[in-house]
Parts: structure tokens; C-alpha cells; sequence
């Protein structure tokens, strides 16, 4: 496998890539009732068709959240950004494709669990696999929020 190597420069418009954040009403509250759904075994073997269309619409509001902010929230080739801001912002970004295509993954392999029967037989597994997946998510969304501190604090400083 062929790993491409960013050279760019990379950094956040700190504003927007908050206000993106916060403006995903939608995302966050069907992130909610997933979290609450489909991290109990029990919750998925009793509402497996809810736990199907959860899954199907986090990963289209996922899908949906990472393409805004990197439309407007990362941008290349800024002209001042420090190495240590640029590496980090470049890090989140790329983070985006894997943790889109760990949610799509468990979409369908949920979806085809469900169609073939057998989601109440693996739905402990399906539970561990999605905390898993919202632990990671969390530790994204805290990373990018500690990047946006840091451009805010960089601006501040940068203005005296």
C-alpha cells in the first residue's frame, strides 16, 4: 500500500470550523440517540431497524460534517502558520477519510446483519465496535477543538 505524503501547509479557520460545529444541531442529536441505541447489546437486539437507520444517518451526516469543514474550516498554503499548528490541523484533516470509512464499514455491515438475521447474534459485538468508533470520534472532535484554541490563542498573540 501507497501512503501520499501532504507537504502543504495546513491550518483552520478557527471561526468557521466552529461555527460548523456548533450549527450541526442534527449530527450531535442523532449522535446522541446512536450512542444511546446502539452501545447496549440489549438496545440493538430489540430496536435493530432503528439501529439500522441511526447508522445509515450518522454516516451521511458524518459524511456531510467532515466535507464542510474541510471546505471551509482547513485550508492550504496559509502564508504565517507555525509548524507544530500545520502539522496538528493536517493530522485532524486527514483523520476525516478514516474515521468516514470506519462509520460507512459499520453502517453496512449492520445493515447487511440485519437483512440476513443474524444482528441480535452479534449485536454485543456491533456495540463494542460503535463505542469503540465514539471514542475515537470524541478524541477527534476534542483534538480539533484544542486546534481551534490554539489558532484563537495564536491570533491573540499575534495581535499584542
Amino acid at each position: 500500500m501507497t501512503v501520499a505524503h501532504n507537504t502543504s501547509t495546513v491550518t483552520v479557520n478557527a471561526a468557521f470550523l466552529q461555527e460548523i460545529k456548533e450549527v450541526n444541531e442534527e449530527l450531535w442529536d442523532m449522535l446522541g440517540e446512536a450512542r444511546w441505541l446502539c452501545g447496549e447489546p440489549r438496545r440493538i437486539r430489540n430496536h435493530g431497524r432503528r439501529a439500522v437507520d441511526l447508522l445509515a444517518g450518522l454516516r451521511d451526516q458524518l459524511a456531510m460534517q467532515f466535507a464542510v469543514e474541510e471546505a471551509y474550516g482547513y485550508f492550504d498554503d496559509p502564508v504565517h502558520v507555525s509548524p507544530a499548528l500545520s502539522a496538528s490541523a493536517n493530522r485532524l484533516r486527514g483523520e476525516h477519510q478514516m474515521l468516514f470509512a470506519s462509520i460507512r464499514d459499520l453502517a453496512d455491515e449492520v445493515d447487511d446483519l440485519y437483512r440476513r438475521g443474524q444482528l441480535s447474534g452479534d449485536a454485543a459485538r456491533v456495540a463494542r465496535l460503535f463505542r469503540a468508533y465514539c471514542d475515537h470520534f470524541q478524541r477527534h472532535e476534542n483534538d480539533e477543538n484544542r486546534l481551534i484554541l490554539d489558532v484563537w490563542d495564536t491570533v491573540m498573540r499575534s495581535r499584542g
